[in-house]
């Protein structure tokens, strides 16, 4: 419809249509005094506008200032009766919108007047406020021509379609809009129920709503939805139900007002689709699990029949293409199913299963569509489709086989990348898409495609923490005799993201073995990289053979400090701090001693560790927690206990005993029962631990380490106190002589010898007494002198005529390894050697 039809035109006068003069008007200003008068108002009373204009409206009352009714809603004005003055009733009047009631008036000729007034209090366009005063002369009773009037608009109204019904709930009268709707005349439908009229579920609902008018007199409210006559797709409507009584408050019958609000319907239904998807869709970090969202929600609202394929090019972690390729693609399309859906079981129609690849030649509506990165609507009987549907016979046989009428593609884009495509197909709903239709499925498939991005990079991003971590984590444990080790670690899951637990085995001087098990806060690159960090901080303070407690400390140290200088590393260009956020972490320090079978632990703020013994009993540990690393503040304590043979240690993060989340068994009491029984061997009991402690994907990762505990006999250890006299250095040497021959390692005889002999010598030239030497036969063969003092030696180059200096040079030169380690009463000094072989 143009603009001619919907604006009234201004130029067009009234006066062929209006008597200004069958309406009596006058315009009083605040304090009553006359300031409009028109032929209306001669025409009541006698006097003429140039009598009236500026004088007192209250000469023209004959009984006074009268009584009023009010404006619906607004209180009394509390005006009295005759007698009141005119500024009084005024006043009276001030507060009030509108006031309507009748006057006694005193006409010209003395003769009294009563009339009914509509008095309005108006603000002119000058801002002052007035009163208009009307009283209708002509038309104010029933006259012949009204009933023609009232069947005349029920049958011509053509806002909506009415009908009458009976007590009986038949109907009586339709107007031409019910005809026009039905596609019946009043003729046919006079007589018969709504549910004889119109086959329809609704129907009856109507009749029902209908009968409680009749029996209670109350109107009623109802949406009904019906296919108008010639149309291929339901259209809503709000009907209103009211009944029609007589004086006495009988009803007789019921009127229903219908009015077409398909188009509302319609926008309300893809305002509440749009908020369903942006609930539905995105729901997790997985890319197949959010297109599947997609499909999804599009099923049967939207379409009967959605798929959602992604650009093979993603796969291999490459970037979407930013905009459109070109308006003319000159390549074919290669195209991921990722997810698909239908309003049938199984999915039928799709001639492309999950995972399967399609390709789409250039010019077809597919590269088209992705070429330009425009949503489109095609009809399945336009060129463009047919010629695409025929280079595929499976897809042009689903096409014909479901009935396909109607297609939308739309462009997956995010951040102005594309990434695939939607396609929204019809073959059971009849109507085809429409331009609303194109519009609802570019705005949910834009919130899928963002969601989609996100997925797609926190896979990215996850995947390449994952890399990182594992890469960071101990690939094969060491050789070493002293415990038998399994292990487990599990990433937490997509939606946590990738931590920094960690563990390590560390070989230690004197066929010592270290334990470590940490966690560092918070999750993704960030945390493995700081995991990677400590790792190797642990083993580059290990190699310098601290006890747990010292190592511990200086391992707070350094997280305190990474903590400062990453904080100053992240300042963005505003000064403030990055995405990092804080900064910490937990971590036990174990050391398992196969000669002394003792076991030294050090915690920093990690609970986790349990010991099973031989018999099956299972202890968790009494020592200090301490604070975690990066407080600072409180010292580190260790704790000594003996293990015999055969114990089991058991560290952990606390991603195990938390697994089950809040309100579960206790974690520890259950890790408990689960160690107290038998196993096969350790990784089998780690296996066992994990299945009873989880019960699905772990929202945080889980590091568990078990080691059985090994024994070093006498057999396999030989130690000497030598006394502090350079007269017992050969007794030194010929112990250890003596004692390789009987573990025949007679070839390293000579080297043993020989280092035995330069230890000693620094020991009792250069320390303290007592001085003890020990050999021990593991996997190599280690030699170790101890004494009481505490200042450890050097390497340094002797010159050519040195007399000495040149000791710790042979021992580093014929040896695998040398170094220092210090204890409560001194200082060790150890040599290994590696065995001859057998």
């Amino acid at each position: 419809m143009g603009k001619a039809r919907t604006h009234v035109d201004e130029r067009l006068s009234l006066g062929g249509f209006i008597d200004e003069a069958a309406t009596a008007r006058v315009s009083l200003d605040e304090k009553g005094t006359v300031t409009g008068w028109n032929a209306g108002a001669e025409r009541l009373l006698g006097y003429g506008a140039a009598e009236m204009v500026g004088r007192g409206g209250a000469v023209l009352l004959a009984d006074g200032f009268p009584t009023g009714t009010e404006s619906a809603g607004i209180e009394s004005a509390g005006i009295e009766s005759a007698g009141t003055s005119a500024e009084e009733f005024i006043r009276s009047l001030a507060t009030l919108p509108r006031w309507n009631g009748r006057m006694a008036l005193r006409h010209r000729d003395g003769r009294r007047v009563e009339v009914p007034v509509l008095a309005h209090h108006r603000t002119l366009v000058t801002g002052k406020t007035d009163w208009l005063m009307v009283s209708p002369l002509t038309g104010t009773g029933p006259e012949p021509e009204d009933d023609r009037l009232t069947g005349w608009s029920f049958a011509q109204t053509p806002c909506c379609t009415m009908a009458l019904y009976d007590a009986g709930l038949r109907l009586r009268r339709a107007n031409g809009d019910m005809e026009r709707a039905i596609a019946l005349t009043e003729g046919e439908m006079r007589g018969l129920r709504v549910s004889e009229i119109v086959v329809h579920a609704d129907s009856d609902k109507t009749e029902r709503a209908m009968a409680r008018v009749l029996e209670t007199g109350e109107p009623q409210y109802l949406e009904n939805y019906l296919r108008v006559e010639g149309e291929s797709r339901e259209h809503a409507w709000s009907c209103y139900l009211a009944p029609l009584g007589d004086e006495d408050g009988r009803t007789h019958g019921v009127v229903l007002s219908a009015h077409d609000i398909t188009q509302q319907y319609g926008a309300r239904q893809r305002l509440q689709l749009i908020n369903t998807a942006s609930t539905r869709i995105g729901t997790t970090l997985d890319v197949r699990l959010t297109a599947q969202e997609l499909a999804d929600v599009a099923v049967p609202a939207v379409a009967d029949f959605v798929a959602v394929d992604l650009l093979v090019s993603l796969d291999d972690g490459h970037e979407p293409a930013f905009g459109s390729w070109s308006r003319t693609p000159r390549d074919a399309m290669q195209l991921r199913r990722v997810a698909h859906q239908s309003v049938h079981e199984n999915v039928p129609e799709a001639a492309v299963g999950l995972g399967e690849t399609d390709v789409h030649p250039a010019g077809s509506p597919f590269a088209q569509c992705l070429a330009t990165g425009r949503a489109a609507l095609y009809p399945l009987s336009g060129p463009a489709f047919a010629a695409w549907a025929a280079r595929n016979a499976r897809r042009a046989a689903r096409i014909q086989a479901f009935g396909f009428h109607s297609v939308m593609l739309v462009p997956l884009r995010a951040r102005g990348a594309i990434l695939g495509m939607a396609a929204f197909v019809r073959h059971q709903r009849p109507e085809p898409f429409e331009r609303d239709d194109l519009l609802l499925a570019e705005e949910i498939t834009a919130r899928a495609a963002v969601c989609v991005d996100n997925a797609r990079r926190y896979t990215r991003e996850r995947a390449t923490a994952v890399t990182l971590q594992r890469s960071l984590l101990p690939q094969r444990l060491p050789r070493q005799s002293a415990l038998e080790v399994a292990h487990r670690y599990l990433p937490a899951d997509g939606t946590a993201g990738v931590g920094g637990d960690w563990f390590d085995v560390i070989p230690l001087s004197g066929a010592r073995v270290a334990l470590v098990v940490g966690d560092v806060v918070g999750h993704g690159i960030h945390a493995s990289a700081t995991m990677g960090r400590l790792r190797t901080a642990v083993r580059t303070l290990a190699d310098v053979d601290l006890p747990p407690d010292e190592l511990l400390t200086h391992l707070d140290d350094l997280v305190a400090h990474l903590a400062d200088s990453d904080a100053s590393d992240t300042l963005d260009h505003n000064g403030d701090l990055g995405h990092h956020g804080e900064f910490g972490a937990t971590c036990l320090y174990a050391v398992y001693d196969p000669v002394a079978r003792r076991c030294t632990l050090a915690g920093a703020g990690h609970p986790a560790r349990a010991v099973v013994t031989t018999d099956g009993t299972v202890h968790l540990l009494p020592m200090p927690t301490g604070l975690p690393l990066g407080l600072g503040g409180l010292p580190f304590e260790a704790t000594e206990i003996d293990v015999p043979e055969g114990t089991l240690l058991v560290l952990y993060t606390n991603g195990l005993i938390e697994a089950r989340g809040p309100g579960s068994d206790s974690g520890p009491d259950r890790l408990g029962q689960v160690l107290a029984q038998p196993a096969v061997s350790l990784d089998a009991l780690c296996d066992t631990v994990l299945g009873a402690m989880l019960s699905g994907r772990p929202t945080d990762d889980i590091a568990l380490l078990v080691a059985r505990t090994r024994a070093l006999d006498a057999d396999h250890v030989a130690a000497l106190d030598v006394p502090a006299d350079p007269a017992m250095v050969a007794g030194a040497r010929r112990f250890a002589a003596d004692r390789l021959g009987e573990w025949g390692l007679d070839e390293a005889a000579y080297v043993t010898e020989l280092v035995v002999s330069e230890l000693v010598t620094n020991a009792i030239r250069h320390a303290e007494p007592p001085v003890q030497l020990r050999l021990i036969l593991d996997r190599t063969l280690i030699c170790e002198v101890s004494d009481a003092g505490s200042t450890a030696p050097h390497l340094r180059r002797a010159r050519t005529y040195d007399e000495g200096g040149r000791g710790l040079m042979l021992v580093a030169q014929l040896t695998q390894a040398w170094g220092t380690r210090h204890t409560a009463l001194g200082k060790t000094i150890w040599a290994q050697q590696a065995l001859p072989a057998p």
